[in-house]
């Protein structure tokens, strides 16, 4: 096949049917993914194709999707549930940490639970307190859960249809402001491996690690320090479960400073963790300390302007790149 230009959203799609036709155990459920084509729109006319027994219109019930999800794929299907926001998560936290995340370790090995959960996170829609988070650090703090987060139309494609196929559950967050972003999709040439960390822009000055819509503000605040004359390497995780250190340790060791850019709040998040891991792999190697770029440690905002406020611009991560490198204060620090 020849790559073509898509969406994120068609590119999805496009795994979904793929994978179907693939294996017959692949079923979707959740709330509006069969009539009405999901909240989103990527299980769009899926149910024209497939048909209601395997494109499957739930109650409204998060529990009872998930637990559903978990029970079909201990029985031989392979189901893909739709949580519609991430921010529902807390009412799937048993069925999914307590049950799908530890049904092969509780039963020895002896059963898995080879299922996807697709779920939406992020800001960008003025959706509120409610329906904008970024909560990927629970599903990471989950041993037994795997988890990527996309961020460009072919890894969309590649990941999710390399998610079905693994023999454990997948929770695979997709940023709802990437939807109708255009890209390259090559059914053929996936970006990476899964697990694999891809750098989408080589640098010499330092490492920025990111992941989801923070690589596009990323690449723009990598830009804007070309631009003055300082080289930023540019690192998409695409997955953060596993997560490849090896990547981040041999970029890192070689520039000697390090940014972590996340959308998900400072506290207590991956931005954390993945600090953290630098900190102790790269010590001998460091010029600077780690610094974090990340979300505010608030409610998201309604307002687009103070939603657009809450959470890293490119603007922010150039300076404080700046900041890192060259020691200048940065005029968010001045104003």
């Amino acid at each position: 096949m020849t790559a073509i230009e898509t969406t994120y959203r068609d590119a999805l799609r496009e795994a979904l049917a793929d994978a179907m036709r693939a294996d017959e155990c692949v079923v979707i459920m959740g709330e509006e993914v069969g009539l009405y084509g999901g909240a989103y729109g990527v299980t769009k006319n899926l149910i024209a194709d497939f048909g209601a027994n395997r494109v499957i219109d739930t109650p409204i019930s998060e529990p009872a999707i998930i637990g559903a999800a978990v029970g079909a794929a201990m029985s031989g299907l392979r189901p893909v549930a739709e949580l519609m926001y991430v921010d529902f998560a807390g009412m799937v936290m048993d069925q999914l940490a307590n049950q799908a995340a530890k049904i092969r370790y509780m039963f020895g090995g002896q059963i898995g639970v080879p299922m996807v959960l697709r779920t939406q996170g992020g800001t960008g829609r003025s959706a509120a307190a409610q329906h904008s988070q970024s909560l990927e650090a629970w599903m990471v703090h989950t041993p037994g859960l795997r988890v990527a987060m996309p961020a460009t139309v072919n890894d969309a494609y590649h990941l999710l249809r390399h998610a079905l196929t693994l023999p454990d559950p997948v929770v695979f967050i997709e940023h709802k402001g990437l939807y109708t972003r255009k890209g390259t999709l090559d059914k053929d040439a996936p970006d990476a491996d899964w697990g694999r960390a891809v750098v989408r822009r080589p640098g010499k000055d330092l490492t920025i690690v990111t992941y989801s819509r923070m690589l596009f503000e990323t690449l723009a605040a990598a830009e804007t320090l070309a631009a003055s004359g300082l080289e930023a390497e540019v690192i998409d995780l695409r997955c953060l479960n596993p997560m490849d250190e090896e990547t981040m340790t041999a970029s890192v060791r070689r520039t000697g400073r390090a940014m972590v850019v996340t959308e998900a709040v400072m506290t207590g998040g991956l931005s954390a963790e993945l600090a953290a891991r630098i900190q102790e792999s790269c010590f001998d190697f460091l010029e600077e300390p780690v610094v974090r770029v990340a979300g505010e440690d608030i409610p998201i905002p309604v307002s687009p302007a103070l939603e657009r406020g809450s959470i890293p611009s490119a603007q922010l991560i150039a300076e404080t790149a700046d900041l890192l490198v060259r020691r200048r204060t940065p005029s968010w620090a001045t104003a």
